[in-house]
């Protein structure tokens, strides 16, 4: 099987997608180091709010602008890196005002959006939720050209149809009838400050203190003049997602559930006309003796050593439990690999501590960047 520097040749956007709890952020930020150390300038991007990218990669803290991780760092830990390393972590609300900034027709218009009262509460919501950030800022790092490669660590798979529809779901809100209504409003819509309602939306301008009428057209009439630069975007952006330059990877765990949700994911994947990479499966126990486990051969062997009953029997028990695991996640990641028709396939094994530092990253490196019979070799 393919090592993940084969799978990523050529590419220039790496899309690490998986359910929660897999490990899909220190696989994406494995992945970023390994093809820095590489030689290339290498920018991962997270939207996790919590600080485990940081902390993996010995950082303060990550912003809405990429921070390289110190090489000085990095050999401390014993990473020698030939490229570069740079991290971020996605603000979706700095990122869609920077976006409203970049379409405003000028600084006015700029200014009507962005100090409106209806879109500094909305605007989250119309950014069709972190997804489409995500895919906007790495559109952007993407079109600047500063990287050799993007590595991209996305929301858990329940919503991973969302992210990979997050662009042409901007599109239909923005050609929707219901924006078109407010922008360019007729009958009923061009009646909406009538008398009758009037006295509500006095009541309400009473209520939140602001004139609920006024500001939302003043939204939606500086809005409209961005329409069509927000629609080339959205467009392009959904292109990336299918471009070659782009491929994905999905991360999971060798338990039947996280195996079903990336047999869906992939299908969804290849029904969409987007580059599947590899699958990528943490955390695999491998057997630790050839055959059946007779705990109470084994715990006799272990007394012989030990002299201590209480120890001997519950080692035996952990042994035969382990073991059980073990076929279970071999059964699995078996069944992974069938339904994926003979598509690369990475395991990274259980490890004896927890990934939470470079050094881990390193480690999982050395799984990720090796062939299928020497990951074997390190992992039994």
């Amino acid at each position: 099987m393919a090592a993940i520097d084969q799978v990523l040749e050529g590419r220039s956007v790496c899309i690490c997608a998986g359910s929660g709890g897999v490990g899909k952020t220190t696989t994406a930020a494995a992945v970023a180091l390994g093809m820095a150390v590489e030689g290339l300038k290498v920018c991962v991007l997270t939207i996790d709010p919590a600080k485990r990218l940081a902390d993996s990669l010995g950082l303060e803290e990550l912003g809405n602008e990429a921070t390289r991780v110190d090489p000085e760092l990095l050999k401390a830990n014993g990473i020698e890196c030939r490229g570069e390393l740079w991290a971020m972590m996605l603000d979706a609300k700095q990122t869609f005002d920077q976006l409203v900034a970049r379409h405003a027709e000028d600084a006015e218009a700029r200014e009507r959006v962005l100090g409106n009262s209806i879109y500094q509460q909305i605007s989250s919501a119309l950014a069709g939720s972190q997804e489409y950030m995500a895919m906007e800022k790495l559109f952007e790092l993407h079109t600047e050209g500063r990287f050799d490669l993007l590595v991209l660590d996305t929301p858990p798979s329940r919503n991973a149809l969302d992210f990979l529809d997050a662009p042409e779901r901007l599109t239909q809100f923005i050609e929707g009838r219901s924006l078109q209504l407010f922008i360019k409003p007729t009958g009923l819509a061009a009646r909406v400050a009538g008398r009758g309602a009037g006295v509500v939306l006095a009541l309400l301008k009473r209520i939140l203190g602001f004139d609920l009428l006024a500001d939302l057209s003043e939204f939606f009439t500086a809005f409209s003049g961005m329409i069509e630069g927000f629609q080339d975007r959205a467009h392009r952006v959904n292109a990336l997602l299918r471009d070659d330059q782009t491929t994905f990877l999905i991360v999971c765990g060798p338990q039947a559930e996280p195996i079903e949700e990336s047999v869906f994911f992939h299908s969804k994947l290849v029904e969409a006309g987007m580059n599947f990479g590899a699958a990528v499966v943490n955390r695999v126990r491998y057997r630790l003796v050839d055959g059946e486990v007779d705990p109470e051969q084994v715990e006799a062997e272990v007394d012989a050593e030990l002299e201590d009953p209480d120890l001997s029997s519950r080692l035996a028990l952990n042994l035969a439990e382990y073991e059980l695991l073990a076929d279970r996640d071999e059964e699995n990641v078996g069944k992974l690999r069938e339904r994926l028709g003979g598509a690369p396939l990475i395991r990274v094994p259980y490890l004896d501590t927890d990934v939470h530092d470079l050094t881990g990253l390193a480690e999982i490196d050395r799984y990720l960047f090796a062939d299928e019979a020497t990951r074997e070799s390190l992992a039994t």
